[in-house]
């Protein structure tokens, strides 16, 4: 979204700043020299509050008032995307590429600070764009060096466009930089590794010597104050020994110091370390080596001590015993961003080597995790993010006064009330108060860490199940664990000891469930869910015939643990149906399950070897529910493991229904002949819409069909031993044929299925003849309906009737269109959807604006509009008709890389989704596990970051369909 936009919404009530004479001398030389003033004048209350509370930004805007116009006009995401490939530029030599660097730094400063201050960016978009650029500051610095030693002679087979890979020598980012957090005027820290082993030296240079002479001429090319400015002040005192060791340490000494010498802090610093440039697959081997000492996995007290001593060494060093306001540092001061940063790094210290998902970088991802896991409560959580949001934004506008590494507040009045102004608040006063009652709630939580230090050596706990009586040991551990009623999983645990069930009656089987219940209950916690997923495993144990094979399986294969968790905790679909049909789990422990998905041909086979042709057709629809919801099954645990792409989960869903109408069809028919007979020249063909006709089902999806026959012109009753009227032939067909589909027998519903697309909708007979379809489509259908006709395929019946259908629908999609009445008729059909079935909220995604509705029609539409010209856009998928339609230029590359990528995206979280969600899916009603596996389906680390993804798609989508199509 352009700036000028978000700014003027934003910013209108900014205060007016203090400085009012800084403000009207930088108008007047903004207007004296010449600068075109439109973008300057929409932005007026933005612009007040720069000039009058940072001379460092005015003087950027003053410096290149040509810049800072196209900031405020254009979106100044890509404007920064525009400075960071810029970097790459050649440059003829090293003071060239100084200059660039700090040109780069600047411009990349004023993008970022008037997107913060103008409220287009959050915290997290803030600081990611500084990483971004300091990132690609430094590689890009890093690059020209190395190149440069290639050039004389130092260094050899570089690879060109990319000297840093395979190269030896790497570079770590610390603290903010690595966790993606920096802030406005940040020192980067780096610790610099090289291996001599595999480093690509010419022949006689000594690694040590060049790769400090290397790094000391980078540290100069980024920091060192020129005309110019500078680009990034670097810090190399995070590296081992920093007083006895030099700036570039040989990756194997830095491994034994590490793994023999290091302590505690230095752990907690290592948390953050990323491989930021040069060798990065060096680094990241070099960071795995270190896992085992980050994160440990048994701590003794002592450790223990040491870690939560970490919290108290900050006060004792830093000698902040009063919380003050003015002239606090509101980062190393008590209740400032240090402390809730060590609030957090001393429980992942502690816990992080149990729990993988402690092992995060950023300070707001790591405390989400932490209340997820019960190591803090949803208030602690709650309040000291909002607190390190707060902080960390005043930080930023500290430092964007005169671009200096500072966090400390203006003591004196004038200073205090023009950062109060600047920061959007009234007034010194109103400033004051909100700042004091946050230092006071960050340090009343950080006070309380460990205030019970001496528990949390005993955090695995006892899991004791023997005897009648519960054990309070471990209830206690099964309520750290997240199980709710602890006393009730206990008992049921106990009655599984005592052999109530099948699969425990035997020794061996309770032995195994012994030896394996502490990882099956970390499994079924780890769903989110913990309760709800041991309840749904007590059902599946309740149906197993014998328990040893399984209990062995699940010994000796984990992962297979933690999927089972998965599906009890997270999927209640396929809970369900591995509760009322164990068997299912059958096909998860063949060795091929995780390969290739079963082909249709594959399905159609074991079909055919179910329900053979002489099978009575109500034993036949039983038969084909246990191979169809087996295979459903198959595919829903290869979408919840993420062992299968949406597309191919899709494809896998309408291949099952393919074979599944073409299996019950014959049967139909078949019954239909012993029956009544036949028709003269009778032949019937099922076409299917929506969902299945684009091959984009979803485990929920109901099946959008058509009946279509046809008939010789002088053909009357049938000729069987009760003869019936084609109409009525085909009516009854069409009946049985919904009946074996949905009618609830004692294997359960196959689909729900929709005959409301054929041309006389409800109101008319279920079957159709191919004549009336045909006519219809080609003289009277509705827009909408040419919309749904570009999914329609034949999947079941007669050949020859399935290709004059195909024909018939080609035909139809390449008549001529009316192109502003059909322009019309979608955008009216859109708007009535949105008024008559409003969206819930973003994570509606197939109805809200921007969703995968609009995805489909601007590829439905276009598809209708220009089928008559280019029919060989015509694709009943989606994502394949917008490749097409890009292919035929009729949508650009970049808005069809646009309208792909939200296509994917929408259907990865679909097929989760319906998997896992019956109604409406809100992220704080449902279990954490769920929103994990939501989260991981956007590629996002966490579902506040897939929130905002979604919401930047739908955004982008709905710009898309204005253009394409029309506003709504």
């Amino acid at each position: 979204m352009p700036m000028t936009a978000l700014s003027l919404h934003q910013t209108a009530h900014l205060p007016d700043p203090v400085d009012q004479d800084s403000v009207h001398r930088a108008w007047t030389e903004l207007q004296g020299g010449g600068a075109a003033m439109k973008p300057f004048e929409a932005n007026r209350p933005l612009l007040d509050a720069v000039f009058g509370g940072s001379p460092f930004l005015r003087d950027l805007i003053l410096r290149d008032p040509e810049f800072a116009a196209r900031i405020l006009e254009a979106d100044p995401q890509a404007i920064l995307d525009t400075v960071i490939q810029g970097l790459c530029a050649e440059v003829r030599d090293e003071a060239e590429m100084r200059r660039l660097l700090r040109m780069s730094r600047a411009r990349a400063a004023l993008i970022i600070a008037l997107a913060d201050i103008g409220g287009s960016w959050s915290l997290d978009q803030v600081t990611g764009a500084l990483t971004r650029f300091a990132e690609a500051a430094l590689n890009a610095a890093l690059n020209w060096l190395l190149n440069d030693a290639a050039r004389t002679g130092k260094l050899r087979s570089l690879e060109e466009g990319d000297p840093g890979r395979d190269c030896g020598y790497t570079i770590l980012g610390m603290g903010k930089f690595g966790a993606h957090e920096l802030n406005y005027s940040s020192d980067i820290d780096l610790i610099v590794l090289y291996d001599p082993q595999t480093a690509k030296l010419a022949d006689g240079v000594d690694p040590s010597t060049f790769f400090v002479r290397l790094t000391k001429r980078l540290v100069v090319l980024l920091q060192d104050v020129t005309e110019d400015g500078y680009t990034f002040r670097v810090d190399l005192r995070l590296r081992p020994d920093p007083r006895a060791t030099q700036v570039a340490i040989s990756i194997e000494a830095a491994a034994i110091y590490y793994e023999n010498m290091g302590q505690n802090w230095e752990r907690a610093a290592m948390i953050k370390a990323r491989p930021v440039a040069g060798d990065l697959v060096l680094g990241r081997e070099f960071l795995d080596r270190l896992i085992p000492y980050i994160w440990r996995k048994y701590l003794d007290f002592a450790a223990i001590a040491d870690v939560q001593s970490l919290k108290r060494q900050i006060h004792a060093v830093k000698g902040h015993g009063t919380i003050a306001v003015r002239g606090h540092n509101i980062k190393l001061g008590r209740g400032g961003i240090r402390e809730i940063e060590f609030f957090v790094q001393t429980q992942q210290l502690i816990a992080g080597g149990r729990n993988a998902k402690l092992r995060g970088r950023r300070t707001l991802d790591m405390l989400k995790v932490l209340e997820e896991a019960k190591w803090i409560s949803p208030e602690a959580c709650g309040e000291l993010a909002g607190s390190y949001d707060f902080l960390r934004r005043i930080e930023h506008r500290i430092q964007m006064v005169a671009d200096e590494q500072t966090q400390t507040l203006p003591e004196d009045e004038v200073p205090f009330e023009s950062l109060a102004r600047f920061s959007g608040f009234a007034d010194a006063a109103s400033f004051e108060t909100k700042l004091r009652s946050t230092f006071e709630l960050v340090q009343g939580h950080y006070a309380a860490l460990f205030k019970d230090a001496e528990d949390l050596g005993t955090d695995a706990g006892s899991l004791v199940f023997t005897g009648g009586k519960d054990d309070p040991e471990t209830l206690e551990t099964l309520t750290r664990m997240g199980f709710k009623r602890a006393s009730e999983i206990a008992a049921m645990i106990r009655s599984w000891h005592f052999g109530r069930y099948s699969a425990t009656r035997s020794a061996r089987a309770r032995e195994l469930l012994t030896e394996i219940m502490p990882a099956l209950l970390t499994s079924l916690a780890r769903s989110g869910d913990a309760d709800q997923a041991f309840i749904a495993f007590d059902r599946f144990l309740a149906g197993l015939p014998a328990g040893v094979q399984l209990f062995s399986l699940l010994k000796s294969k984990s992962g297979l643990l933690d999927l089972i968790g998965t599906i009890l905790g997270t999927a209640p679909r396929l809970a369900q149906e591995l509760s009322h049909r164990p068997k299912v789990l059958d096909a998860v422990l063949d060795r091929g399950f995780f390969g290739s998905l079963p082909k249709a041909f594959e399905i159609a086979g074991l079909l055919a070897a179910a329900g053979p042709p002489e099978t009575e057709l109500d034993e036949a629809i039983d038969r084909v529910r246990v191979v169809a919801k087996e295979q459903a099954f198959r595919i829903g645990v290869r979408v919840l493991s993420e062992t299968v792409s949406a597309a191919d989960a899709g494809g896998a869903f309408s291949d099952l229904a393919d074979v599944v109408l073409a299996h019950l069809h014959e049967a139909v028919t078949r019954k239909m002949i012993r029956r009544h007979g036949r028709v003269t020249g009778g032949r019937s063909a099922v076409i299917a819409m929506g969902k299945l006709g684009g091959r984009e089902m979803t485990a929920g999806s109901d099946l959008d069909l058509i009946l279509i026959f046809d008939h010789d012109d002088k053909a009357e009753a049938s000729d069987g031993k009760r003869p019936v009227w084609p109409s009525q032939y085909y009516t009854r067909l069409t009946q049985r044929l919904i009946s074996a589909v949905t009618a609830p027998t004692a294997e359960g519903v196959l689909y729900e299925v929709d005959m409301r697309l054929r041309p006389s909708g409800n109101k008319g007979p279920v079957a159709t003849s191919f004549a009336s379809f045909t006519d219809y489509h080609r003289d009277h259908a509705w827009t909408w309906e040419g919309l749904a006709l570009t999914r329609a395929r034949v999947v079941a019946g007669d050949p020859g009737l399935a290709g004059e259908i195909g024909a018939a629908i080609r035909e139809a999609l390449c008549r001529p269109r009316d192109i502003e009445k059909i322009t019309a008729d979608v955008v009216d059909m859109r708007r009535l959807m949105l008024k008559e079935n409003a969206p819930y909220g973003v994570w509606d995604i197939k109805r809200s604006p921007g969703g995968l509705v609009d995805i489909e029609f601007i590829a439905q539409y276009l598809q209708i509009a220009h089928a008559q010209k280019a029919p060989d856009i015509l694709q009943v998928t989606t994502y394949r008709a917008l490749e097409r339609l890009v292919t035929a230029g009729l949508v650009a590359e970049e808005d069809g890389r646009a309208l792909k990528e939200a296509c994917l995206l929408y259907q990865r979280l679909t097929q989760v989704l319906r998997l896992c969600v019956s109604g409406p899916y809100d992220p704080k009603a449902v279990p954490s596990g769920l929103n994990r596996i939501v989260a991981s389906a956007s590629t996002m680390p966490d579902i506040g970051s897939a929130e905002a993804l979604l919401g930047e798609t739908q955004a982008k989508v709905a710009k898309l369909f204005s253009r394409f199509i029309g506003p709504l």
